[in-house]
């Protein structure tokens, strides 16, 4: 009864994540909107590590250090990827699960497709697999001294309600995308179906040959639809969108067993 007493009094652990490395802008503003909260261990890339998905280091040996030490939080840097981060930082480095695991914020929108290359989502899907409530949050805006203030209200938020409130189910996390502004508020959303097109820009390279730069921009098939993170963003608010971690389409597993099985 007593161990369990002191277990009870034991504030809650927060591990803080990203994609953009450990330096940058939002992982500074979301890491002093959470203070207060609990313990804190942030634990990001060495580096700029955006578009990775839930990409891992399996050809090369993963790396941690130790930088920085205050009263309740510690920051580590990582060579690997924003899963490597969590998968490491869950396996070898913590003492104790945690109680959250937040991811961002990220330096431009994962909302619509961008979910799924997204290295901020990676991170936040990981935790999830984990069975830890995890979320990933994302600023609607590409300028690069942006103000990420209103997104760390909503960071803030939104792991107040998690941390003392019911949490999330299992298998279940939350992409998060802020749109620039001021935030009209939260609304619950669905992804939109979409795609990104003219994803490549064609140039010659100082020996004459072709390379290609990333670059596209988002084609939105449903623009009118007032349920999808897309149309929250243009207007105003904040997107929540659950996603699961189990890609199962059960809808149509009764037809694909006609098909094949028949």
């Amino acid at each position: 009864m007593k161990y369990r007493s002191m277990m009870e009094k034991k504030k809650p652990l927060i591990l803080i994540t990203n994609d953009d490395g450990y330096q940058a802008k939002g992982i500074v503003s979301l890491t002093e909107a959470l203070e207060g909260l609990g313990e804190i261990v942030v634990f990001a890339p060495d580096d700029h590590r955006s578009g990775m998905s839930s990409a891992i280091g399996a050809s090369h040996p993963v790396r941690c250090s130790l930088n920085k030490q205050d009263e309740d939080i510690r920051y580590y840097t990582c060579n690997g990827t924003p899963v490597d981060c969590v998968k490491l930082a869950l396996d070898q480095i913590l003492e104790r699960k945690p109680d959250l695991v937040v991811s961002g914020i990220n330096h431009g929108s994962n909302a619509g497709i961008s979910v799924i290359y997204s290295g901020t989502m990676g991170a936040a899907i990981e935790g999830c697999i984990a069975n830890i409530p995890s979320f990933g949050i994302s600023l609607d805006d590409f300028v690069p001294d942006a103000d990420f203030s209103q997104c760390a209200r909503v960071a803030r938020r939104v792991a107040e309600k998690i941390l003392y409130g019911e949490g999330l189910p299992n298998g279940v996390c939350l992409n998060i995308n802020v749109p620039k502004g001021e935030v009209k508020g939260l609304r619950v959303a669905k992804q939109t179906a979409g795609k990104w097109v003219n994803e490549y820009e064609k140039k010659t390279d100082e020996a004459g040959g072709d390379v290609y730069y990333m670059t596209g921009n988002l084609e939105n098939w449903e623009k009118e639809n007032d349920s999808t993170d897309e149309w929250a963003l243009a207007n105003g608010y904040a997107a929540v969108v659950p996603i699961k971690i189990d890609m199962t389409a059960y809808g149509y597993m009764d037809e694909l067993k006609e098909r094949l099985l028949k």
